[in-house]
């Protein structure tokens, strides 16, 4: 890719950007270009006039990813403070710009007396990442939240989808290629604020007893096979505290990896692939990876 082939901006474009600072494993390579939109027309106009050949990949909190040691192709759009806004739209409906984080969605909905969206406050990531992976957690899901979202195509256009049109499964979404959330409308129900914090802090209480959050990991590594927990099955594999490099299985929370302080990204996403063997072997069950992962291998 050369600079000529990449549009002029308002935001800020930045080459060969490292991206391990900016996901939670703080490990993995580079992007060709790093692009941080300053509004929706921004980004509009930037792939409408990229190389459809070019690739673009949407970064949020970097929660639930694994860049790969050799980096990214193209182009990865993070949508920073610039899309961090939630506000009241309805009596019961907020309005919610893609990297507004689940803490500040949940914190809005409790001082509107909405209810339903306390389990927002449990996700680690933003609105994009939510809408488009059917974020869920302590019983709730964005698929029985979700209104509508603003979503900005790879040609550059803006497109309005209804949650039926996202054919929602359990952390799987049918979003069109390449398409980019900028903003998501979500409904909950009449609550009362004192309770609705009380949930979120029993959510904030629980996750911090059972969670692994002071270390470098990327949240739930495999996704929970029907009928069953992905941490129990990993832990009756004998995978509990498993070390490859410097990636390790946590012991407080085995359906979480961690990076010990110098895991390259190889280390980690070998380590995640040699827990799903000993499972296949120990119980015959296929565990499919709930954290993405992304770019190329060094």
């Amino acid at each position: 890719m050369t600079v000529v082939a990449i549009p002029r901006v308002q935001g800020k474009l930045t080459p060969h950007a490292a991206l391990a600072p900016l996901v939670w494993f703080k490990s993995g390579g580079t992007c060709e270009w790093l692009f941080e939109p300053k509004d929706s027309a921004d980004l509009q106009g930037f792939l409408r006039e990229l190389d459809l050949a070019i690739p673009v990949m949407a970064l949020g909190l970097g929660s639930n990813l694994i860049i790969r040691d050799g980096g990214v192709k193209g182009v990865v759009v993070r949508l920073g403070k610039a899309f961090a806004k939630v506000a009241l739209r309805d009596e019961l409906i907020l309005e919610c710009e893609a990297g507004a984080s689940g803490i500040l969605v949940s914190s809005t909905a409790r001082d509107n007396n909405i209810a339903g969206l306390e389990f927002l406050r449990s996700i680690p990531g933003t609105v994009g990442g939510f809408v488009r992976m059917n974020g869920g957690a302590y019983g709730g899901e964005v698929k029985d939240i979700l209104v509508d979202c603003d979503v900005v195509m790879r040609d550059g256009s803006l497109a309005t989808l209804n949650v039926e049109d996202l054919h929602y499964s359990y952390r799987h979404s049918e979003l069109p290629q390449g398409a980019i959330v900028v903003a998501a409308r979500f409904k909950g129900r009449p609550g009362v604020a004192a309770d609705i914090q009380a949930e979120m802090d029993r959510i904030s209480e629980s996750r911090e007893a059972s969670q692994p959050l002071r270390s470098k990991t990327g949240g739930s590594t495999f996704k929970n096979p029907d009928g069953q927990k992905a941490w129990q099955l990993v832990d009756e594999a004998g995978c509990r505290g498993l070390q490859i490099g410097g990636a390790q299985v946590s012991e407080k929370h085995t359906n979480f990896l961690i990076n010990t302080g110098d895991a390259t990204s190889a280390d980690i996403e070998e380590l995640g692939e040699e827990v799903r063997r000993r499972v296949k072997a120990k119980s015959g069950i296929d565990l499919q990876w709930e954290i993405q992962r992304i770019g190329v291998s060094k």
